[in-house]
């Protein structure tokens, strides 16, 4: 094994220099997004808020479609994919419901909490003590 690398540039007929490695390199430029969380916010509003009323269209749709189906052929099933879409629709105007009075919380802000007062009174001490400080009570309210 070679130790010394001295008379490496003259066996591989090469020139060499030496680079520092001590600098550090230039920092990458960051490009930082701005998010405007009101603007999201909003958009995700409308976008959650179109699907579920195109949900709704939808399913009114079908079920209309499947409630003729039920009444032509008088089959259990088809009643039973009908009670079924009813409810997925239903809940669906439920699911919008809560969209909006979600959105209306965030509109509001937090509310401020108000502060209870503990009401509850502790006794630390002995029944003896205790005793005593009832009978004390009940002589002096007569």
């Amino acid at each position: 094994m070679i130790e010394n690398y001295d008379g490496i540039e003259e066996t591989l007929d090469v020139e060499t220099e030496i680079v520092s490695t001590k600098e550090s390199p230039k920092p990458k430029k960051r490009t930082e997004r701005i998010i405007d969380i009101e603007k999201d916010i909003q958009k995700d509003y409308d976008y959650t808020r179109g699907q579920l009323y195109d949900v709704i269209e939808k399913g009114q749709e079908a079920l209309s479609g499947i409630l003729d189906v039920a009444n032509n052929t008088d089959h259990p099933r088809a009643y039973e994919v009908a009670g079924q879409l009813v409810k997925s629709v239903s809940d669906a105007a439920e699911k919008l419901v809560a969209l909006q009075q979600k959105m209306q919380d965030l509109e509001e802000g937090p509310k401020s909490k108000q502060k209870v007062t503990n009401n509850n009174a502790l006794f630390v001490g002995s029944t003896a003590e205790l005793s005593k400080l009832i009978k004390q009570g009940l002589l002096d309210n007569k």
